[in-house]
């Protein structure tokens, strides 16, 4: 790896935007619940894996694992010219709305050399209670190319957020973080299939937690 840890100017934006918006908004709006965070290594390479229903979890995710979380963003946002500076120095990278992005994947293997944490919501878009019900292999695969762990995250609450209307509803979130799925050894289909079954039901299992 050639380094170990997010570039410091990185670091900077993730605390700053942590504890002026993220953190109080979670914790204070939200009513935050937040399990299993001493299962996130703080260094290091790594693949965390989602469920995703709504645009506020990707900084939720991110505060709750204390490191930042590289995701893929729409490419769009990066055509607004001081938005896509600050998305870039703080971990998003471009992706191609329904195509299979190669320069996204590249772009992910390229932030876990760094030592970053790369973030790949499971199911590839937004469901609508949260569960994962057609999960793709993109996760398994980035994690097997890159020979690095999975960390399955289920947040639980958060598809309520944005209905009715734009300003985000005050409703109860819980996050809970599971434990440390290994690297597959191969990028063989079935073991990628195998992989992916394993973390959509680590995650679902979770999400049935509730809160």
């Amino acid at each position: 790896m050639s380094q170990s840890r997010e570039p410091s100017v990185s670091l900077l934006l993730y605390h700053a935007f942590k504890w002026s918006v993220v953190s109080p908004m979670l914790h204070v709006y939200f009513k935050g619940r937040i399990y299993g965070a001493e299962n996130v290594p703080q260094t290091g390479p790594l693949v965390v894996v989602s469920n995703h229903a709504s645009n506020y979890d990707p900084p939720i995710i991110s505060n709750c694992v204390r490191r930042p979380v590289a995701y893929m963003a729409k490419e769009e946002l990066f055509k607004i010219p001081v938005l896509s500076k600050a998305i870039q120095l703080y971990g998003a990278y471009p992706v191609s709305r329904g195509s299979a992005d190669r320069a996204a994947i590249r772009a992910a293997m390229k932030y876990l050399d760094d030592g970053w944490a790369v973030g790949v919501f499971l199911q590839g878009t937004r469901t609508p209670d949260g569960r994962i019900t057609d999960p793709k292999r993109g996760a398994a695969l980035i994690a097997a190319k890159a020979k690095v762990p999975l960390l399955p995250i289920c947040l639980w609450g958060t598809q309520a957020i944005e209905q009715e209307g734009s300003i985000p509803r005050p409703v109860p979130v819980t996050v809970r973080i599971g434990k440390l799925i290994d690297a597959p050894n191969s990028n063989d289909k079935e073991e990628l299939e195998a992989l992916t079954q394993e973390c959509t039901a680590a995650i679902n299992a979770l999400h049935d937690l509730g809160r």
